[in-house]
């Protein structure tokens, strides 16, 4: 299958072949034949999969087809959860359109930077907006952007979206939109509440769920090593030197814990920086392009990072805590393996996370050897800790059931005291 079999026009096959892009993914073979003829999609496929493609490739023909009109008005809209997802998405569109037989104007808008130059973008009219919803909101009280025009709505990483409180946002937004309408579902899971609002909005949809065969499945080999909590730190700097990865994303719990393990890093001789969402959007970016550089070998970040970041050939993911949702483990570990690379995934594991993994892996169908390295094996033993719920995990714990933030920074600053 080649991408000229899918239906797309000489001006888009043109731009597919400027990107390098070679064969079509399972994702576009299905998505990209229905979105053309116009019909609604819920389309499930794991991260990495090439899904912004198989949106943006139809979307982009969609709008060529018909004329321009000045002042522009807003046709395509794509709403996701997160700033880099917003920058990600609507760059990776433009470069799509870089070869279109007539200028389009893709806007990014998202809240954490000034609200005036977005104001400003948007002058003249706009063909696509990629948003997150409260900065669109934002837009739209402001006067300077009506979705009125709208015909192609896409919700990417929609399950994302309704987990981090954007239900009302949506709420507000469907409201404005025009009735007739395509509606475009693109997400790597699909929780109740997204099939919930996805049977309220869709239309007769195309259903598309590519299944996670070996072929499909990203390369990426999963670890699971055991230690003591209170020597994870100790653990990842051996790591670190045994293994000299040019760069590696450790995911943990919080703020506080991302800027303290980088901090311990950094004193030990490693180009270490922190991530997480309390940082503006400058510094989050600056963060980012040095990380992306090579310029630091080590990105400690909370799950702001766990998905629509884009990273080149990131060689190694690190668990240094759990996530609370066995979902969010998908999107973390897809940070790898992307664009048909390997990758290592490795998460720590302790007496008393060992419950919450196992969870995670009967959620996902999946079994991890459990290693230990020698010299740090743990002391703790999971029958040892087994006088306490399984779901009180010193990371987090299962959704729903967590210790309070007071307690966790308590026992965090314990553990690593020890680091």
């Amino acid at each position: 299958m080649s991408f000229s079999n899918l239906g797309l026009s000489p001006a888009i096959l043109q731009a597919i072949s400027t990107r390098g892009y070679t064969t079509p993914t399972p994702i576009q073979v299905a998505a990209i034949p229905e979105i053309l003829r116009g019909n609604d999609v819920l389309a499930a496929a794991q991260t990495g999969s090439g899904k912004t493609a198989a949106f943006a490739l139809p979307l982009l023909q969609l709008i060529l087809e018909t004329p321009t009109e000045k002042p522009r008005r807003l046709r395509t809209l794509i709403l996701v959860p997160t700033r880099e997802l917003a920058q990600q998405t609507a760059e990776s569109i433009r470069t799509l359109a870089q070869t279109s037989p007539q200028p389009l104007k893709i806007a990014a808008l998202f809240g954490g930077v000034s609200i005036n130059p977005q104001m400003m973008d948007l002058r003249g009219g706009v063909d696509i907006v990629v948003a997150t919803p409260g900065r669109l909101l934002d837009l739209i009280d402001h006067n300077a952007l009506s979705i009125a025009t709208v015909s192609s709505l896409v919700l990417d990483e929609a399950d994302r979206l309704l987990d981090m409180g954007f239900a009302d946002e949506i709420g507000r937004i469907l409201a404005l939109l025009p009735k007739q309408r395509q509606n475009l579902f693109f997400s790597a899971t699909f929780p109740p509440a997204v099939h919930a609002l996805a049977a309220k909005m869709l239309h007769q949809p195309a259903r598309i769920a590519i299944p996670a065969l070996e072929q499909n499945q990203p390369a990426i080999q999963q670890r699971a090593i055991q230690v003591d909590a209170g020597r994870r730190t100790q653990l990842l700097r051996h790591l670190l030197r045994e293994n000299n990865w040019g760069r590696v994303l450790v995911f943990v719990a919080t703020k506080y814990a991302a800027e303290h393990i980088a901090e311990k890093l950094h004193r030990a001789g490693i180009k270490a920086a922190a991530f997480h969402g309390e940082f503006s959007q400058g510094a989050r970016d600056e963060v980012l392009a040095d990380f992306k550089a090579s310029k630091v070998q080590v990105l400690v970040a909370t799950d702001v990072a766990a998905r629509g970041i884009d990273i080149a050939q990131l060689p190694v993911v690190l668990n240094y805590d759990l996530p609370r949702s066995a979902v969010d483990y998908t999107h973390r570990i897809g940070r790898t393996g992307r664009a048909g690379k390997s990758g290592i995934a490795i998460s720590f594991i302790s007496a008393d996370t060992e419950a919450h993994f196992r969870l995670i892996e009967k959620r996902h169908h999946l079994r991890c050897e459990r290693e230990q390295i020698a010299g740090f094996e743990p002391v703790v033993t999971a029958v040892s800790a087994s006088t306490e719920s399984p779901t009180d995990t010193a990371n987090g714990g299962i959704k729903g059931k967590r210790k309070s933030k007071k307690d966790k920074l308590r026992e965090a600053a314990a553990r690593d005291s020890t680091d």
